[in-house]
């Protein structure tokens, strides 16, 4: 079963949501994070990244920066610029991105569940990012960005938020980059009913994005229940807050990869050495694959397509299947001398929200030596490898359109 539970969250009043509401953590960085915020006291970002706020020396892992937060946060409810609903309720919030809508449930999750891996994941944390989150989260007493779930598609479940969506909704707001957001609150006590015992015969949901939120959660849970005598489960530490949206509406985009150097290889020679496993052909634009098992690769100036040859992947290995992983097999280890993406700085990842055009400019500064173009994951696959109980290569989805902070906050009192 999902446990999703209604909860009191704290939000944006109605006039102030458009300006509170504020790109993930993890999105930006300091300086962009700087240069969104001027000229806005009201955004999240002073609360999620509230290294703003202090000089550009400071570590942004510095407890003043945790504390910063803290006072940030207690500073929006006393100003009026959140403030806690009077009662359990949960939200709908939808998102418009083009010609792509996705439509969520905002709620709490059981960390119990997440820990007997009825909440199913497929990445391992990074202990550094794991930390940052226990810190942001303990110091402000409060989970501020949700964690990103997904699940198998239900029509019932479809229809209970369809119906909700049919209202009148709390915000509706379109930012500069042109993706709409629209949020409804759910009050009445049978849709609030309905919803739950709908999600209550989901057998089980699976993390899209927010793994070390997630796992954070679950140590603060922990940390907070062996320090609490009175211990009954009840309270606000043993959820965490998520989104939660059919598997049917998410949309992934590729995550590509761009390298330093050629590990020793002159171009002829490491060209010759992909061709062992790939068709090679030269393209004559930028090379966005179309199907899985295709990549494009630039370098000093050209295109390449890339198709792996037959034989060459385990189609029955939910990982190895993968196209990030089968480069990273073929090509970033033992061409390139890449062992291990997650701690080796030779790598660096693009989101494919920043186009092709995002590799060229890596490479054609000099910054990059070679860029590769990849095919996104489908959810099915990333569901099939939770399923599985194995574990994704690192930076092997995008998902987009990226959830705003601020429109609403699971308060750990």
């Amino acid at each position: 079963m999902a446990k999703l539970l209604p909860f009191t969250g704290i939000r944006p009043t109605k006039a102030l949501a458009e300006k509170v509401a504020a790109p993930p953590y993890d999105v930006l960085n300091s300086v962009e994070a700087r240069e969104m915020a001027e000229g806005n006291p009201y955004t999240f970002l002073h609360v999620n990244k509230p290294e703003i706020d202090l000089d550009t020396e400071i570590d942004v892992h510095d407890d003043s920066v945790y504390q910063k937060g803290a006072d940030n946060l207690q500073g929006f409810i006393a100003d009026g610029i959140i403030k806690q609903d009077a009662s359990q309720k949960y939200y709908v919030y939808r998102q418009i991105m083009g010609g792509h809508e996705q439509t969520g449930l905002v709620a709490v999750a059981s960390v119990e569940e997440y820990e007997q891996n009825l909440i199913k994941k497929h990445e391992f944390t990074r202990p550094v990012k794991e930390d940052d989150r226990v810190k942001h989260m303990d110091m402000l007493n409060a989970q501020v960005g949700p964690v990103f779930l997904t699940y198998q598609a239900e029509s019932r479940i479809d229809n209970l938020i369809d119906a909700v969506a049919q209202t009148e909704p709390e915000y509706e707001f379109t930012l500069d980059d042109g993706i709409q957001h629209i949020f409804w609150v759910v009050s009445d006590s049978k849709d609030i009913a309905n919803i739950q015992q709908a999600f209550a015969e989901v057998p089980c949901l699976y993390v899209a994005d927010g793994h070390h939120r997630s796992a954070a959660a679950t140590r603060i849970k922990n940390m907070r229940k062996q320090a609490n005598a009175n211990h009954d489960g009840s309270e606000a530490y043993n959820n965490f807050l998520v989104v939660v949206f059919p598997h049917d509406q998410m949309m992934i985009l590729d995550y590509n990869r761009v390298v330093n150097d050629l590990n020793g290889l002159s171009e002829e020679a490491f060209l010759t050495a992909v061709e062992q496993n790939f068709k090679l052909s030269a393209a004559t634009e930028a090379y966005k694959p179309s199907a899985l098992h295709e990549f494009g690769l630039y370098m000093n100036g050209q295109w390449y397509s890339l198709k792996v040859k037959d034989g060459i992947v385990d189609e029955n290995d939910p990982v190895a299947r993968l196209d990030v992983a089968v480069l990273q097999d073929n090509i970033l280890s033992p061409l390139l001398g890449i062992e291990d993406p997650r701690v080796d700085n030779r790598i660096d990842f693009i989101g494919g929200i920043r186009g092709m055009e995002g590799l060229e400019k890596r490479v054609d500064s000099g910054e990059c030596k070679v860029a590769f173009s990849c095919y996104p994951t489908s959810i099915e696959h990333l569901m099939a490898i939770a399923d599985a109980g194995e574990v994704m290569p690192p930076k092997s989805t995008w998902f987009e359109p990226k959830l705003r902070s601020g429109l609403v906050i699971h308060s750990l009192e």
